[in-house]
């Protein structure tokens, strides 16, 4: 391990810390009780104009005790794992719950388990200095400034960080994993004055390693100077193509509205469709919690149920909702292993893990060529407050490049696109061949759309 920091607990410490948290729960008064213990360290570091602007280490550790007296739950969370500690969080969660009112569907799940994945957790991570994290996030900053047309590079951040999470409940289940995960961008800028445009570069990895500062300066740089002179232009109807980074925003955002509970809770387009035809059938999406490259995934989700691959979308049909525990007794069905957790402070919640846009067979030349005349958006602005959950109709802001004859034409910005997610999603006439992780709208394994139309204001 670097001198930087001490190393953190691995899962056994931590699953016998559990173990004695819910013996604490248990001798409080829990008919149930289940402890989800993490401890984490991370790094950032910031640079700008060739120097480090900032550098900061940070670490947490805490536990997460969840109780069922009958039907009613309590929860309560802490950094103090000492004997005392646990104790006291085992009260304070018991005391929630006899307060809190009785759920019919709440409770551990019927089934503990953990999948087999692959390796999350890299061992060369622990090998970079502090001092080759930062050169890495130099030459980041580097390669984007340093192409010609650039201006100015405005953000340019390394960061990683070392996970360990353990959850053990009083049926006997306990399980543990580790994993890390590094990451870097840069935001570059090209023109001047109110023609200024900015790029983003974003690269992915389990360590350093994995990261190309060549290419992710020069992505931030090529997306900047793509841009540079862009202009407002006519309003249209015409066939749209979305870059992975767009696609990844929308996709993230349908994920959400793919939760059984806001499904159950009325607060989705989706719901009662389970079954029909929402999409194209060139549309595969998926929600997978053992992707070997997935950056959220893990062997057991945030209640103890084994992590698996969930069809949401296939042959344009509506598969499946992501459910929990809780709302899979509700509906009558099985835990789809959904229940995800930001940290011990929170108790699991429905969610996804790492949706996957299963790729076509075209590269983005080839749906550019495919489109004609129309428009390769590279940014949209306000998509979450811009779409509305229940109807799903959208208007964002956009920007990009018209397309032209089969070819990238002028950039074009102050543009509004217009639709509904399932007109949208229909309209799918071809899917990329490139996938890549985008951090937007969590973990997305995204690849180019290619829409047969699209409502399009301009000036």
């Amino acid at each position: 391990m670097p001198a930087d920091h001490a190393a953190p607990a691995d899962g056994r410490d931590l699953e016998d810390i559990g173990r004695r948290a819910v013996e604490a729960a248990v001798a409080a008064g829990a008919d149930d009780a289940e402890a989800w213990v993490e401890r984490s360290w991370g790094r950032e570091i910031r640079v700008y104009e060739g120097a480090v602007e900032s550098l900061s280490e940070a670490g947490a550790r805490g536990a997460g005790v969840r109780v069922f007296n009958g039907d009613s739950p309590g929860y309560a969370y802490g950094t103090d794992l000492s004997e005392s500690g646990l104790a006291a969080l085992a009260r304070a969660a018991a005391g929630a719950a006899a307060v809190t009112d009785p759920d019919e569907h709440a409770g551990l799940p019927d089934e503990c388990g953990a999948a087999r994945v692959t390796e999350l957790s890299s061992p060369d991570l622990a090998a970079w200095s502090t001092e080759r994290k930062v050169s890495l996030a130099l030459e980041v900053e580097r390669a984007a400034r340093t192409r010609p047309g650039v201006t100015q590079v405005e953000d340019t951040v390394y960061a990683d960080s070392e996970e360990c999470a353990a959850i053990v409940n009083s049926r006997g289940f306990a399980a543990s994993y580790e994993a890390t995960s590094a990451w870097a961008y840069a935001s570059a800028f090209a023109g001047e004055g109110s023609d200024l445009m900015t790029g983003l570069g974003v690269g992915l990895g389990r360590a350093p390693e994995a990261l190309d500062p060549e290419a992710i300066g020069g992505e931030a740089a090529d997306r900047a100077l793509a841009l540079t002179g862009a202009r407002q232009p006519g309003s249209r109807r015409c066939p749209v193509v979305l870059d992975a980074f767009v696609a990844a925003s929308f996709v993230g955002f349908i994920g959400g509205m793919l939760s059984a509970d806001a499904v159950q809770r009325g607060r989705s387009l989706f719901a009662d469709r389970e079954g029909e035809e929402i999409a194209a059938p060139a549309l595969r999406l998926l929600d997978d919690g053992t992707h070997p490259d997935g950056f959220a995934s893990a062997p057991f989700d945030g209640e103890g149920s084994p992590r698996r691959r969930t069809p949401l979308i296939e042959e344009g049909r509506l598969t499946s909702y992501l459910f929990d525990t809780r709302t899979a007794r509700k509906a009558g069905r099985a835990t789809t292993g959904s229940a995800v957790r930001s940290s011990y402070r929170s108790p699991p919640s429905v969610g996804t893990a790492n949706l996957v846009i299963e790729p076509g067979d075209g590269d983005l030349e080839a749906l550019v060529a495919t489109a004609r005349d129309g428009l390769f958006v590279t940014d949209v602005a306000g998509l979450h407050s811009g779409v509305n959950p229940i109807s799903g109709s959208f208007s964002v802001g956009a920007t990009g490049r018209l397309i032209e004859g089969g070819e990238l034409g002028p950039p074009v910005r102050e543009i509004t696109i217009a639709s509904d997610l399932v007109s949208m999603l229909r309209s799918v006439r071809a899917v990329g061949a490139t996938a890549r992780w985008v951090p937007f709208g969590g973990s997305v394994s995204a690849v180019p759309l290619l829409l047969g139309e699209m409502t399009v204001s301009g000036s």
